[in-house]
């Protein structure tokens, strides 16, 4: 199969698959949502920092968008995928286009239930741009023109990684090879540095996992911090502030690593091509590690921005994060405004969140506090569905 064109027209399933495009995309809803909160959180909580991104790549193919893939971090909420997308939204204007911004093909148990959405902020990841990442999207996206696409070719297995296993790539998924050969567009690895540490020294069991999976939680994190889950509900969605180092890779073109066609390469060849890159990557994301991985917290930074915006004081500690994101979705979903600014600098304005969001109260209760945040976290949920 030769690398499709522009004037190659979708098949059929694709057609009628390009409503996803449009389904839950809001832009203002992710403009909003990173002014409000996550301009913050990043600026104090993660510190993130994009490194070699100054020549930001661009399309080799104009009709295609690019595949941009990195690394999981093992057994933590997907903070650096959030924090990596807000980084690169306020970083892309600046440059050619927003065209530029790789939009993610995220794991579909993240969007199967509110729970696993941000303190239960409804469609969270696909208001802000998230797709499922099933076969069927990915080949779809692949004919969207509005943005790149990002990635995480280890899948839900790199996310439940032990911290044992932290910074080792697993076997990525081969489509991410086969669809770049198809359209005859690159791969753009990056590395995520750091983020093993968000939820430290935390392990599964595949028996575990698979017991959760049944609940809309892809794996359980076996840590002393589970403890505290129970205890604190909000501990949840921790995050521990390591400070996230985005690192740069060196562009992979697909069709320089075989000379046979798409429906030449048998299902072995494409797993070995597949493996090929994971080595190239895993060489990359190693030296990377040894470059910007050796210091995660960065304590005396952390200790500095704090001072530097104590007037933000408590929104930028985790435990206050409910509030703030509950608070924003009354103001943006249930009342409908927009181009709003919260006022987080203001005395008194976490305890009137609470005072306006009583549901928060309940991140708060040891161990009953589970069951509101449950029965909201479960209502309407997606489990009983194909993904």
């Amino acid at each position: 199969m030769p690398a499709t064109t522009a004037s190659s027209p979708p098949p059929p399933a694709i057609q009628a698959n390009q409503h996803i495009y449009d389904d839950y995309f809001e832009e203002d809803f992710t403009r909003t949502v990173d002014e409000n909160i996550l301009q913050l959180l990043d600026r104090v909580w993660f510190r993130s920092e994009l490194v070699g991104f100054e020549d930001f790549p661009q399309r080799n193919n104009p009709d295609r968008p690019l595949i941009f893939a990195s690394n999981h971090s093992g057994m933590a909420f997907p903070w650096d995928a959030m924090v990596a997308l807000s980084h690169l939204f306020r970083y892309l204007p600046r440059h050619e286009s927003m065209r530029d911004l790789p939009r993610p093909l995220s794991a579909p148990l993240l969007s199967q239930t509110a729970l696993m959405n941000p303190y239960l902020v409804k469609d969270f990841w696909k208001k802000c741009g998230c797709v499922d990442a099933t076969t069927l999207n990915f080949e779809t996206m692949m004919y969207y023109q509005d943005h790149n696409l990002m990635l995480y070719p280890e899948g839900v297995p790199g996310i439940g990684k032990g911290f044992n296993r932290k910074y080792e790539l697993q076997r990525l998924a081969t489509s991410m090879v086969r669809l770049g050969l198809q359209h005859g567009t690159d791969i753009v690895p990056f590395y995520t540095i750091n983020a093993e540490y968000l939820n430290p020294y935390a392990y599964s069991f595949d028996p575990i996992n698979r017991l959760t999976k049944k609940i809309g939680i892809p794996f359980l994190p076996l840590t002393v911090l589970l403890l505290l889950v129970l205890i604190q509900p909000w501990a949840f969605y921790l995050a521990l502030p390591a400070k996230l180092v985005f690192v740069m890779g060196t562009r992979i073109r697909p069709s320089d690593l075989t000379d046979k066609t798409v429906d030449q390469l048998t299902r072995d060849e494409y797993l070995a091509l597949s493996e090929q890159i994971r080595q190239q990557m895993q060489a990359e994301l190693d030296a990377a590690v040894q470059a910007h991985g050796q210091k995660p917290y960065r304590w005396r930074e952390l200790w500095q921005r704090m001072k530097e915006n104590r007037r933000f004081f408590p929104f930028f500690l985790p435990f206050a994060w409910p509030a703030v994101f509950t608070e924003f979705e009354r103001l943006y979903v249930k009342e409908g405004r927009r181009n709003f600014r919260m006022q987080l600098d203001k005395p008194g304005a976490w305890l009137r969140m609470l005072w306006r969001n009583p549901i928060t109260l309940a991140y708060f209760i040891p161990l009953l506090g589970w069951i509101p945040l449950a029965i909201k976290g479960y209502k309407g949920n997606k489990l009983g569905q194909k993904a």
